[in-house]
Order: structure tokens, then C-alpha cells, then sequence
């Protein structure tokens, strides 16, 4: 990988419960993220589909966003899975967005 590439800008975005809140926002600080935000949601799946799909149902989410350079994006998903467990079921999720350009 060049090092363009591994500067290339990324939109990060995390869900998980609320509890894990403070110290994914410390995690997150501490492995590079810029421009952190959060606002809380609630869960939006049925008790029936959450069953198919094994979902344990909690309403109550915390949605982290951040930007993050490639490099960054790779050291926290390696954070998010040795820390937060978010390899395993009904931890949290997490993608990252390309992001193309900043400007008006």
C-alpha cells in the first residue's frame, strides 16, 4: 500500500450499546479518530426477525461517528476486535464510507 493510499480519508461509523459509549470515545480519541460524534439511537428490529438473525434486543444504541485515514481505520478495527469484542454476535458494528473530497 502507498502511503496516498494509506492517507486517503474515510468515514467511520460505529454502533454499539450505549454502556460502551465513554470508553469507545477514549478508544477511538486515542487510535486517531477526527471530528468524533455521537447521538444516541434506538433498535429497530422486530423481536421476531432479531430471533432469526440471533440479535439479543437492546433499544438502546450509541452511534459514533468519526473521520479516520486508512492506516487509522485498519489500527481500530484491530482495536475494535481485541478490545470490544466486535468479532462476536450483539457487540456492535462498525463500516467505514470513502470519502471523496471535503469541500463546499
Amino acid at each position: 500500500m502507498t502511503s496516498k493510499e494509506e492517507n486517503e480519508i474515510k468515514h467511520m461509523l460505529l454502533i454499539a450499546g450505549r454502556k460502551q459509549k465513554d470508553k469507545l470515545l477514549s478508544a477511538l480519541s486515542k487510535e486517531g479518530g477526527h471530528i468524533i460524534n455521537t447521538f444516541f439511537g434506538r433498535g429497530s428490529v422486530k423481536a421476531s426477525l432479531m430471533d432469526v438473525l440471533g440479535f439479543v434486543h437492546e433499544e438502546e444504541k450509541v452511534v459514533i461517528t468519526c473521520l479516520v485515514t486508512h492506516k487509522e481505520a485498519n489500527d481500530i478495527f484491530e482495536m475494535l476486535i481485541r478490545d470490544f469484542r466486535f468479532d462476536r454476535p450483539n457487540t456492535g458494528i462498525a463500516y467505514l464510507i470513502p470519502v471523496d473530497r471535503i469541500g463546499s
